[in-house]
């Protein structure tokens, strides 16, 4: 029986998490795709769902409100605090979240793979890598040997994770950055875009540049 799946977030990563579902779809697997879930669509998203013929299910509300119970989700939503606080609705709703992987993604030998995780096209996972749960990685990014993702981790287009690193839970690494081998980055920090990390990031905190180093307040 195929798995009936729903995508939560018409915005651009869930229009990307289509594309994974599709390409597993044309690669035989057994899935079937419900539609999206979106509590805010923009009415732009709302028309590139329809120009591929994927249905809209409603908001969340609505869609828990007629849903049968047999479903699967994936929350294809880039924040990781919205998607955790997202995550957390519909499992306490009695749901469960399902993995899709890319048919060209590349993973290692021993890798460690969660729930409810969106690995893209063109991703590199090494070796005894472990992915928690509800982490996104976005095209092209590479994931170095023996290294740690904890769960809602989100790692933008391009962006690569040395050897032997731990990122932390809900760590944001921004399009193109580097963590150089054995760092440890702390939970909730962002690693801008382009950044090249070279020490340990401190929790909570955003880094910028190269070498990457704490963002001064404005305030």
């Amino acid at each position: 029986m195929a798995e009936r799946i729903v995508v939560i977030g018409a915005g651009g990563f869930g229009r990307e998490t289509l594309d994974v579902v599709e390409a597993l779809i044309a690669a035989g697997e057994p899935l079937q795709l419900l539609g999206v879930v979106d509590s805010g669509p923009r009415q732009v998203d709302l028309g590139r769902l329809g120009e591929r013929g994927i249905v809209y299910l409603g908001t969340d509300d609505e869609w828990l409100s007629a849903a049968a119970g047999d479903e699967h989700f994936v929350v294809a939503i880039g924040s990781p605090a919205v998607r955790e606080a997202v995550v957390q609705r519909f499992t306490a709703a009695g749901l469960r979240a399902t993995t899709l992987i890319h048919p060209r993604a590349v993973i290692g030998s021993r890798a460690g793979i969660g729930d409810g995780v969106v690995i893209t096209s063109g991703v590199q996972v090494s070796t005894n890598v472990t992915i928690g749960d509800h982490v996104h990685l976005n095209p092209a990014s590479i994931i170095g040997h023996d290294a740690t993702l904890a769960d809602y981790v989100s790692v933008n287009p391009g962006a690569i994770v040395s050897g032997n690193v731990v990122v932390e839970k809900g760590v944001l690494l921004g399009a193109g950055s580097v963590v150089l081998q054995g760092l440890t980055v702390g939970a909730g920090a962002t690693v801008g875009a382009a950044a090249c990390v070279t020490k340990d990031v401190e929790p909570a905190t955003t880094v910028v540049g190269v070498p990457a180093r704490v963002r001064e307040s404005t305030a």
